[in-house]
């Protein structure tokens, strides 16, 4: 049997405002074209369907159409939600899809998910197990806030759900478990929505101890193999969704399995989606422009770090805009600010108060405008969550 696993699509996910909408409906091409050259035989998608709980229309539209093309000819696909996912809304057209091959669990079942390969003539056994949250749990792990305590308490419990799931492995069946959750040992990225209190809510590699021959996850955005029993895998995010991954090759998983057999893996990389750049322009303005000219990263996005000797004005970060659309952040250093080792700290403050700060030492300490800090948020297009409404006293 040749499984196909991927996951955190993040449906609906937009970058600075900018919609990655087209990049996803490229992977959907890209991944249904894969599955077909593949030979998939199924498909095991393992959560974060969507970016969000209430993901907009066309986010929605795009994940049924991808699950109606993969399904076409009879290869059943399984899909779990994730921590960004509500798990009623990923589960609540079941009654229209489960005899197409379409398997969706949003909450924690009792049950392994079986499925059937036309062309081997194999049954798959999965233990399926979607975001274990605490609340999905329907349990307190503890009350006194202890960190190596709620650890335990949770690795437990998703071990015990995991177990009661892999009862229904067989010697005859090929025996997959699936699930969105942190694995200790996994690298994180900056665009997954955290899942734990400090460690508190990782799961431990031995509670995944369950006789599965591949275990497909889902949550860390980069693709990797995490220690433990079996072949233990994390797909990774089909797209680039933070400058923290940037560099990054994103790929979907090919497995290789019979009964009782290990899995062979085979990472297959994929084509779709802008890049997302640094730039760290030492050489000023100049070189930036010089770039542009190259066409350096033309189809990228870009965050981007400037060395300049004066402030730059308005009509120059305009300018830049204009000049590539991608351009996402733009952040002056000065001579001064790495001199007085301020690099770090600067890296921690928001976009505003950076602007507060280099506008004194423009001025001589003058304060600026509400009304000018709002302008330059916009302009530099970095205003994130609540900096308008702090900005404004609101």
């Amino acid at each position: 049997m040749r499984i196909l696993h991927t996951g955190d699509w993040h449906l609906g996910k937009t970058l600075e405002g900018r919609s990655r909408l087209r990049e996803q409906e490229d992977f959907v091409d890209e991944l249904v074209r894969l599955a077909d050259e593949q030979q998939a035989d199924a498909i095991l998608m393992a959560g974060d369907v969507y970016d969000s709980v209430n993901p907009p229309a066309s986010a929605e539209q795009l994940f049924y159409e991808a699950a109606a093309r993969l399904t076409e000819n009879g290869r059943p696909l399984v899909v779990i939600a994730g921590n960004h996912d509500q798990p009623e809304r990923v589960a609540s057209v079941t009654p229209l899809v489960n005899r197409q091959g379409i398997t969706l669990v949003g909450t924690p079942v009792s049950e392994a998910v079986t499925i059937h390969a036309r062309r081997t003539g194999e049954t798959a056994q999965i233990a399926a197990l979607p975001y274990p949250s605490e609340a999905r749990l329907n349990e307190l792990l503890a009350t006194d806030g202890d960190e190596n305590v709620l650890r335990q308490a949770y690795s437990r419990r998703v071990g015990m759900l995991m177990k009661r799931l892999a009862a229904s492995f067989r010697p005859d069946t090929v025996n997959l478990a699936m699930s969105h959750i942190y694995v200790l040992g996994g690298v994180e990225s900056d665009s997954e929505r955290p899942i734990q209190v400090g460690g508190a809510y990782t799961v431990d590699p031995s509670s995944l101890e369950i006789g599965a021959q591949y275990t497909a996850l889902g949550h860390l955005h980069r693709a990797q193999a995490v220690k433990g029993e079996g072949v233990i895998r994390y797909s990774g995010s089909p797209l680039a969704y933070s400058f923290s991954e940037a560099g990054q090759s994103k790929s979907i998983t090919m497995v290789d399995l019979t009964p009782g057999g290990e899995a062979q893996v085979e990472e297959v990389l994929l084509t779709c989606g802008n890049p997302l750049v640094r730039w760290k322009a030492r050489g000023g303005l100049a070189e930036v422009y010089r770039w542009l000219d190259e066409g350096r990263d033309s189809k990228a996005y870009i965050d981007m770090e400037v060395w300049l000797e004066d402030a730059m004005s308005l009509k120059e970060i305009q300018q830049l805009r204009k000049a590539h659309e991608g351009i996402i952040h733009i952040r002056p250093v000065y001579p001064e600010m790495e001199a007085a080792g301020l690099m770090e700290q600067r890296s921690q403050l928001p976009v505003h108060e950076l602007f507060r700060k280099f506008y004194q030492r423009q001025t001589g300490g003058a304060q600026p405008e509400d009304s000018l800090v709002q302008l330059f948020l916009e302009l530099v297009d970095e205003d994130e969550p609540g900096v308008r409404e702090e900005v404004e006293g609101r």
